[in-house]
């Protein structure tokens, strides 16, 4: 799951996968805007089968936090 995050983050913002860790802050680490995010939760949705409401959105703060909600709502 860490791995498909990871590739992910890749697609949408210029980063380094070996910088990537579970407590890798998504925007102060990582440099994600808050667009990139959005477009991120789509892809997200799209990829794992899961509807993301906005006020888990707002929970996401790091990439731990994305696998760990993924991990337990995908199908």
């Amino acid at each position: 799951m860490q791995e498909k995050v990871s590739s992910l983050l890749c697609s949408v913002a210029e980063i380094d996968p070996k910088s990537i860790t579970m407590k890798s802050d998504l925007v102060n680490d990582l440099g994600l805007s808050s667009l990139d995010v959005v477009n991120l939760v789509v892809m997200f949705e799209q990829e794992f089968g899961v509807d993301i409401p906005d006020r888990q959105i707002m929970k996401f703060g790091t990439v731990g936090d994305v696998v760990e909600y993924l991990t337990t709502h995908s199908i």
